[in-house]
This record gives C-alpha cells, structure tokens and sequence, in this order.
C-alpha cells in the first residue's frame, strides 16, 4: 500500500525531531511503499540537506513553513466574498471560547462550524491556487476584528487591540500555510491523492494536510503523537515574549521518542506584549479547536503513553480511536551491559541526561547530601552535556552548589580521588557512550519535575538497572512496578529510595532484571514497528482504495474491496423470517452495519436457511456499492 508520512520539522531532514523514529519506521515496513511530505521548519534546516532514503521512499515532497512568498494570486469579488464568510466563520468561533473547557466541545457546534470554515478555506485555495496574499490582507485582521466585538465574544478576545490583532492574524497566517500548498491532487502523480493512507507523525500543522486530504479525496488518516503539541503550545504560551509573524507563543513538541519536549520561539516583525491575554486565548483557542479536528476526523490516533492520551480524551478525542503504541528504541547496543548486571560499582548512583532546569539537579544533590550521611562511601556520577545557554547557566550553578554541600570534598569536573560528586560528558575515553555510562553505578536515578515520555529511564532498564524516579509525566507507566518511584522536589523521599536500594543487593538485582524484560517486551523497535503494520492494515481494510480493483496486470488490489460478506437478500426479518432471492435477483446499494434496515425494524429476524448461512464472495461484474452487507443484528 501507498503511505503518505506527513512531517514537520523533522524526516526526511538531517536534524530535526522525530527523525530516527520516522526512518525506522520506513525501513521497518519496505513492504510498502511511502511518499514522505515535510514541513520545513527553519531555512537553517533545509540547507544541513536531507537523510539517505531507503528505496521504498518513491517520493519527497518539502513545503518551508518559515517563509510563504507572495503567491500573487488576486482575488475576484466572488472569492474575496467566500474568504470573508469561512475566515470570518473561523476567527468568529475561535472568539467565542470553550464552553467546556480545554478545547472540547460536547454540543458539537462549534467543532462543526470550525471544520465547515477551515474546509470552505481549503476549497478556495485549491481553487483559486492560494491564499498567502488574503491572510495577510487587511480584510483578514478587519474580519478578527468584527468577531472580538460581535456579541458573544469572550471577555478576552474583547479586549483585543491593534497590536494583539495584528499578532494572532500573524500567526494564523502562518498555521495556516498548509492550505496553500500544491499536495492536494488525484491525478495518479505525487499528490496525496493517490495514497492509501495518511500517516502523521504530530500533530498540529504536520496533521493538517492529513485532513485535507481526508476532505478531498476521502484519504484515511492516521496520527502519532508521542508529544502533545496542544500541550507544549500551552507550556510556550505561560509566560515570555510571543512573537507574531512565525510561531507566535508556540512550542514546537518533539513526536518522536529519542528526545523530549523542546520550546522554541521564532523571531518576527510584530512583537507582542508579554502576558496579552487576548492573545494567549485566541491562539489557544485555534490550536484546541485544530487539535480536536484531527482527532475527531482521524481513523485512529496512537499515543506514545497513558500522559498523551489523558490530554487527547481531555481535547475531544474519541476513546475508541485511541490505541497506546509506545515509542520503538534500539536494545541492541546496551545488551552487553544488560547481561552483565554484576559489573557495576554497587556504591556508585548514576544520573544521565540532558542538563537543565527541568531536570532538578539541585533536588538530586541535596537528597545525595541525605545519603552520604547513610553511606558514607556513595558516589554519584552525573552524565550530560548542557542545552543552550540556559542549561549552562545551570550545570554552573549545580557545580557550584556540589563545591557548597561538600566543600572538604569540592565535585571536580571529573570523578578524581574522594570527590563524591562528578560532571562528567559522554565521549571521551572513559565512557564513550551511554552504555557505558548506564554501566557505571548499580542504581539509576531520575529527579526531574517535568517529563514526557522517559527516554533515559527506558535506556536503564534496558541494561538491566534498578532505578529511583520522581513521579512525573509517564514515569510510572514505563517503571510499571520495576522501579522504586518518589513524589518530584522531595529531595528526602529520594534519598531515603536510594538508601534502601543501595542496601539491598538482592532488591537491586530483582527489580533490574525484571525492569529488563518489561524494556525488552514492550519498548523495542520491532514491537513498534509491527504495532504500526497491523494498524495499517487495518485501517486501509475499513478504507478501501480508490484506484482500480485489478492492476495493469490484471491481478486484484489488495484492499481494492472492504473485507465483507455478502450475503443474498433483505434481512429485514418480517414475519420474523427471511426469504432469501436468487444472486440474480441482489439489490444493489451502499453496506449497511448495524443500521435498523439491517436488525430489522419489525420483528425478530429468523434462524438463516443453510443456503444463506455461509458467507459468499463477491459476485463478478458487482458494482462497488454491492449488496446490503449482513451486520451484527442479521446474524
């Protein structure tokens, strides 16, 4: 089958998020065939140049989302008109608020208004071949501007000035970028039309010609998202200088599982005042509202834990759609440290990651104060490099208050002689990589107090190691019992689990093997990747294509026809019996499930005769509508 893999940021770029997830997903499945669709983040990225594809990538197709160049398209009146109806339709429920709260609505009004305004706008720019020049038109921030002051409209949104409008029209132009672009075709060539599936790897801009493509051409879509860009949009929108014309308050959530949530904030011509309310409501507003659209229209949505899908059911997701598939991580290179659990220093604790505020450092070497009292003899080894300037400013400051806390023993940069504490990097000849650092202590320690999907935390029990973890994020259901975990920015808690593990060789070797085998069973690549097949098939089985039944060749598509039976006659069970007609004698007409016409609306259907009892196929020369389908009733 044709996959269309819908990117942002990320594959089939050198850097960007989610990469290593994406192309082993593609590798993993080269039975079938993908066209990969990105959106470019920065031009910085576009230019680093692109991965080597494996040749069941028959296409690549790149859209810059940084930039959007006056397409010079000019509007009639007619079009003019019909982009103030379904831009106005938009901004006007974006004005209104939630009634419910974060995003949802249960009346469903709203959600319908939104999806009739962003489809109506979709159709005008494949007909009229764009709609960069009408978003930035003074029309556009004229029409937010009549929907902040029409009745009805939140507090918020009323108190919306020029600058403020200015802002979200900014901002709104550029998330709605994806409309414009010229993927949108059903000619057999490298649109999206020609694809059996749609498969987006985040959500947000990334999904939205997903749903496009559902809209025009009746594409099923599938998204992933191992990091809720609602969430991290929120996170981004709290505080600092939202700046307008690029992502405007938005955060950019890492979907794929080798790294965690980042935030970044795009420059721009039009600065908004930090904290403008209006702002922040209206642009949380548009992200609920298109979140709840992707998965209200998606065939399902796979979270990559129990912390993801919480914040999708709570965004209007459909708990039926929802199927947990977690992130796929390479076991294979911490196998030689996982079989050799005895190796470790039994008095040495091992923390990895990246270095930065979020991580709690300073929490961590406070409670290592608490068990140098216990165990005298206790080292703890911090493994990572510092992220951007901010998490430099920090590894300083954690230095500093290691040299404070043990000033008879001052942490060097490296573990030399007595020093309990050391800041290590990953790299050099000591510890050339993460298994080896894993490989350094007996206990594995996680003190952050904001956390997604704990990649390190896997990457430990994968070398078979205890750990002691804070409570955050999906912590708990990655441990599952295999790990002692400790309430976050308790420094007592922590120390007091350290102790009791660093104790109890016996406890540590328990719960490392068992966290092994949890790691093995659920957290590799290889289940991941057969997740994601059988949802494809299944998928595609309930959306059949629609292309041709036979090939050029003459032989059957695969999944050309759904996988029904097709049974002879009405079971409407009048009389409470059914009389079945001769094949000749079928009535054609669209598959009905479980609908009154198929239980029968009068009486009990009858016990079926032998005849027609037995699931036939389908008949030559049958139409693709076909015969009414038996359902669960009839049978």
């Amino acid at each position: 089958m044709r996959i269309g893999l819908l990117t942002e940021g990320g594959y089939p770029y050198v850097s960007g998020d989610a990469g290593l997830w994406c192309d082993r997903l593609v590798r993993g499945l080269g039975q079938h065939e993908f066209g990969v669709y990105a959106l470019g983040r920065s031009e910085r990225q576009e230019a680093a140049g692109q991965v080597a594809l494996p040749p069941q990538v028959t296409r690549v197709r790149t859209a810059p989302l940084w930039t959007a160049e006056d397409d010079g398209v000019v509007h009639g009146r007619r079009a003019r008109r019909r982009f103030t109806e379904h831009y106005g339709a938009l901004v006007s429920v974006l004005c209104e608020g939630a009634p419910t709260g974060a995003g949802t609505d249960r009346s469903g009004s709203q959600a319908d208004r939104f999806g009739n305004a962003l489809y109506g706008l979709a159709e005008l720019a494949r007909d009229e071949g764009g709609l960069v020049g009408a978003l930035r038109s003074e029309g556009a921030v004229r029409a937010l501007e009549r929907a902040c002051r029409a009745p009805g409209a939140a507090g918020t949104a009323r108190e919306a000035r020029v600058p403020d409008l200015l802002a979200v029209a900014a901002h709104l132009e550029r998330a709605l970028r994806p409309l414009s672009l010229d993927w949108y075709e059903d000619d057999g060539g490298d649109g999206l039309g020609s694809v059996d599936l749609c498969h987006a790897a985040s959500g947000g801009a990334a999904a939205l010609p997903g749903l496009l493509a559902r809209h025009f051409f009746g594409v099923p879509l599938l998204v992933t998202e191992y990091g809720v860009r609602l969430r991290t949009h929120y996170l981004g929108a709290g505080g600092g200088t939202a700046v307008a014309s690029g992502a405007a308050s938005t955060s950019d959530a890492v979907s794929g599982p080798a790294s965690g949530p980042t935030s970044r904030r795009v420059p721009g011509p039009v600065a908004v005042p930090e904290g403008a309310p209006a702002v922040r409501s209206l642009l949380a507003a548009f992200h609920g509202r298109l979140a709840a659209e992707v998965y209200r229209q998606a065939a399902c949505v796979t979270p990559g834990n129990a912390h993801a899908r919480r914040w999708q059911e709570r965004c209007g997701a459909d708990p039926a759609k929802l199927r947990t598939v977690h992130p796929g991580m390479d076991a294979a290179r911490f196998a030689e440290v996982g079989d050799s659990p005895d190796a470790a220093d039994p008095r040495t604790l091992v923390w990895v990651g990246r270095v930065e505020p979020a991580k709690d450092l300073v929490s961590l070497l406070h409670a290592f104060t608490e068990i140098r009292k216990e165990e005298s003899g206790t080292r703890l080894r911090i493994f990572g490099a510092a992220a951007g300037a901010e998490g430099e400013a920090y590894l300083g400051h954690c230095r500093m208050l290691a040299a404070q806390l043990f000033p008879d023993e001052a942490a060097g940069p490296h573990s030399v002689g007595d020093n309990p504490v050391s800041f290590e990097e990953i790299g050099g000849p000591e510890v050339p990589g993460l298994a080896e650092a894993y490989a350094a202590g007996a206990v594995v320690v996680l003190s952050s107090v904001v956390e997604g999907f704990p990649v390190g935390l896997v990457e430990a029990m994968f070398c078979g190691r205890a750990t002691v973890s804070t409570d955050v994020g999906a912590v708990v259901e990655v441990i599952g019992g295999t790990g002692l975990v400790v309430p976050p920015r308790n420094p007592r808690a922590l120390a007091e689990a350290c102790v009791a593990l660093l104790r109890d060789p016996g406890r540590r070797a328990r719960l490392g093997a068992a966290a092994r085998a949890r790691a093995l069973e659920l957290f590799t690549v290889e289940q991941n990747i057969a997740a994601f097949h059988g949802i494809y098939l299944e998928i595609v089985s309930r959306s059949p294509v629609r292309r041709g039944v036979l090939d050029a060749a003459g032989e059957p598509r695969p999944f050309a026809v759904p996988a029904e039976a097709w049974l002879p006659g009405r079971w409407t069970g009048l009389g409470g019996r059914a009389t079945p007609r001769h094949p000749s004698t079928w009535t054609a007409g669209p598959p009905v499930r479980g609908t009154a016409a198929a239980r029968g609306s009068v009486g009990a259907p009858g016990p079926p005769s032998p005849r027609t009892s037995t699931p036939a196929t389908t008949p030559a020369g049958a139409s693709a509508a076909g015969p009414v389908v038996a359902s669960e009733g009839a049978r």
